[in-house]
C-alpha cells in the first residue's frame, strides 16, 4: 500500500492540492485561484489531475481526501451547502464523481474538520486531548477532534459561521451571523464602508500601526468572530481552541481579543482554562490533515 495521501483543500478564494506522507510531511503541492466564473469545476478537476499525475498516477495513493468549504453529508459522500463556492459546483463534488479518477478510496471532508485533524495530530493540538479548530477566512468554519476522533454525525457539525450572533440585526433583515459579521469578507465590507482599502493585508498593516479607523474596523469584526468562539467553548468544552485561516493567522491581533472574550464570557471556573492558540500549520492544516483522516474517522 502506498504511504502517501492526495489531499485537496478547496476554498472560496484558493484551491490547493498536495501529496502528503503518513507523518504529515508535504511531498509536493500545487495551487490556483478558485475561478468563480465557471458553473462546472473543470479547473478544480484539472488541478487535481495534475497533482495526481505528478505524484505517480491513479494508483499511487492509499487514499484521496477532498476538503470542501461547506456542510458535508458524510454518509452519502456529498456536499450539501457551500455559499463561498462558485454556483453549480455543489452538485458535482461527490465521492461518486471523484472516485473515477483514482484507484484508491476517496473521502469528502468539511474543510474545517480536515484542518482540525491536521492540527490535532501534527500541529498546535498535539498537547491536548480535545481541541476545536476555528478558521477565520473568506468565511468562518470550525471542526473538533476529541481523543483523536473528528467530531461529526451524518453531517459535519460545528457550523459556527452560520450561527446567529446579533438578534437585532436579524430582526432588521441585516447581516446577523458570525460569518456575515466576523469573517474576512465582513472585514473587507466594513473597511470599504469606513473609507479604507478592502485589502486584508493593508488593513492589518494599518491596524498593527495603530490607525484608529482600521483598529475600530478590525476590533468590531474580530469581536463577532470571538463571540462565535465563546459559544463553541460553551457547547463543546475543549481543552484548546486553535485559530487559523487567512484572517485568523494574525497573532495577537486575534488571540488577545478572543482570549479576553473567552475569559470574560466563556465557561466559568474550568479546572484548566481553555487556551486560545494559533494554528502551527498555517494554511497547510487542511492539506496535512489528510494524512490522518482515516485514523480520525476510525477506519484504521
Amino acid at each position: 500500500m502506498s504511504s502517501t495521501v492526495l489531499t485537496v483543500d478547496l476554498g472560496g478564494t484558493r484551491m490547493r492540492a498536495a501529496v502528503v506522507d503518513r507523518e504529515g510531511r508535504i511531498q509536493l503541492r500545487a495551487e490556483e485561484p478558485t475561478p468563480h466564473q465557471s458553473d462546472c469545476p473543470a479547473a478544480f478537476m484539472s488541478l487535481l489531475d495534475r497533482v495526481r499525475d505528478s505524484g505517480g498516477g491513479r494508483g499511487s495513493f492509499s487514499s484521496v481526501v477532498v476538503g470542501v468549504p461547506g456542510r458535508v453529508d458524510y454518509i452519502e459522500g456529498r456536499l450539501e451547502y457551500a455559499p463561498n463556492l462558485p454556483h453549480g459546483w455543489v452538485d458535482d463534488l461527490t465521492t461518486a464523481n471523484l472516485s473515477g479518477h483514482f484507484e484508491a478510496p476517496v473521502f469528502l471532508a468539511n474543510d474545517a474538520d480536515l484542518a482540525a485533524v491536521g492540527e490535532a495530530y501534527f500541529g498546535a493540538g498535539r498537547p491536548y486531548d480535545d481541541v476545536v479548530y476555528v478558521t477565520i477566512s473568506t468565511g468562518i468554519g470550525a471542526g473538533a477532534v476529541y481523543d483523536g476522533r473528528v467530531f461529526h454525525g451524518t453531517r459535519s457539525l460545528a457550523e459556527v459561521g452560520h450561527t446567529i450572533i446579533a438578534i437585532e440585526k436579524l430582526l432588521a433583515d441585516e447581516p446577523a451571523t458570525a460569518e456575515e459579521l466576523g469573517s474576512g469578507t465582513a472585514l473587507g465590507r466594513e473597511a470599504a464602508a469606513a473609507g479604507l482599502s478592502d485589502n486584508g493585508e493593508e488593513l492589518v498593516a494599518l491596524a498593527s500601526a495603530g490607525d484608529p479607523t482600521a483598529l475600530a474596523v478590525w476590533e468590531r469584526t474580530i469581536r463577532a468572530a470571538g463571540i462565535a468562539i465563546v459559544n463553541l467553548a460553551h457547547i463543546l468544552g475543549p481543552d484548546a481552541i486553535i485559530v487559523g485561516g487567512g484572517m485568523g493567522l494574525n497573532g495577537d491581533l486575534v488571540h488577545l481579543p478572543v482570549q479576553a472574550l473567552l475569559d470574560r464570557h466563556g465557561p466559568r471556573d474550568p479546572a484548566r482554562p481553555i487556551a486560545v492558540v494559533g494554528a502551527e500549520l498555517a494554511d497547510d492544516a487542511g492539506l496535512v490533515g489528510g494524512a490522518a483522516w482515516e485514523l480520525a474517522v476510525g477506519l484504521t
